[in-house]
């Protein structure tokens, strides 16, 4: 389904007449042998209890277990079954799925949310499903907890709420759970989501009234502006937070399915600055440091807009579905895992590295191959 207006906008000329070329997306059969040999890595490394990298805590394992259902898993797979068994002894009273000492209860339970969706086609899971929805839904920044709308937080969700703040990783991953459990547009928690991913935009505007939505103003989004603001791209003299690309993709997939169209002027901006930045080879603005968790982003979010080529700020028109499985096929090691060299975030751990990356490749194939 074509996103309003896109294919118009995205063969508009910018600096030059687009370079006309076929999309053909990449060799399937290719995407394929990787996304196999990526599910046999990850099978092998399973541990007894049916968790991946750590016991004490269920993110990894449940990005793990939605990367393979992505990937061709099964729900009846022993893997899957053993995964969804482990992250619900995570399971609380109060509907989450988290562990209390990590105080990340929407991470967590965001991410839980939608690896056991993925497994629920006969329903096994649809009791713990609704008591995480509505736990997640609790976490947001809004009335229920005296948050006025002028107040930045408005809107957002953060890692949990102990000392904590709202940031657009996390809100991302909340509205991703929404999404996975049948939420529209129209839902108030996306459009309250809404307020505040136009605050974390590089962009002036009556959307966008906080302290630094001038200071840098080139369309792209950072991680929050609450508590001081932060971006992990760091700051420009002025102390404007400087945009980069994970979090500028992560901004316009959500814009989109909080129902944003081509024309509105957020997602222009931020369409404007993927033009100029445009790449799989890097993080726009991070260079290698969280390379894979973009690179899962990037491909949500050019999915979200519905075409398969997209045209740069210089008239290049990139397949960048095959640009993004090009990349990636070459850079899995022989035994069938990913690796980011620079471990931050710790893309150094091959279980979450070959998540990001399966999850960036079933981004990849046309819908009947999904």
């Amino acid at each position: 389904m074509m996103f309003g207006g896109w294919k118009i906008l995205l063969a508009l000329p910018l600096l030059a007449a687009p370079i006309a070329t076929q999309a053909a997306g990449p060799d399937l059969a290719a995407v394929k042998e990787a996304q196999a040999k990526g599910r046999e890595y990850l099978a092998a490394a399973q541990a007894a209890d049916g968790s991946w990298t750590t016991a004490q805590s269920p993110g990894i394992s449940g990005l793990v277990m939605l990367a393979l259902l992505k990937s061709g898993a099964t729900a009846d797979d022993p893997v899957i079954e053993r995964a969804a068994k482990f992250l619900l002894k995570f399971l609380r009273e109060d509907g989450g799925i988290y562990t209390p000492e990590g105080h990340h209860g929407n991470y967590e339970t965001s991410i839980a949310i939608m690896a056991l969706t993925a497994a629920n086609q006969d329903g096994r899971y649809t009791s713990a499903l609704k008591g995480a929805e509505k736990y997640v839904r609790q976490l947001q920044w809004d009335e229920t907890e005296n948050t006025p709308v002028s107040d930045v937080k408005y809107g957002g969700s953060g890692y949990g709420r102990t000392g904590d703040r709202p940031d657009l990783s996390n809100t991302l991953f909340f509205l991703e759970a929404l999404e996975a459990t049948g939420a529209t547009k129209e839902d108030p928690a996306v459009q309250k989501a809404l307020v505040f991913l136009s605050r974390c935009q590089n962009l002036e505007s009556e959307h966008n009234t906080t302290a630094f939505a001038a200071k840098v103003d080139d369309g792209g989004f950072y991680y929050t502006p609450a508590a001081g603001g932060q971006s992990q791209a760091g700051t420009n003299p002025d102390g404007g937070l400087r945009s980069y690309g994970s979090m500028t993709y992560a901004g316009l997939k959500s814009m989109i399915f909080a129902g944003l169209t081509a024309d509105d002027p957020r997602v222009k901006a931020a369409t404007d600055w993927i033009r100029k930045f445009y790449t799989v080879s890097e993080n726009p603005g991070m260079g290698q440091q969280g390379l894979l968790y973009y690179h899962q982003v990037f491909g949500k979010a050019l999915a979200a807009i519905g075409d398969d080529t997209f045209v740069d700020a210089k008239g290049v028109e990139h397949d960048w579905k095959k640009d993004l499985a090009e990349y990636l096929l070459p850079r899995q090691q022989s035994n069938g895992s990913w690796v980011n060299e620079n471990p931050r975030w710790m893309e150094g751990d091959p279980n979450l590295a070959t998540a990001y990356s399966l999850l960036a490749l079933s981004n990849c194939l046309p819908a009947a191959d999904k």
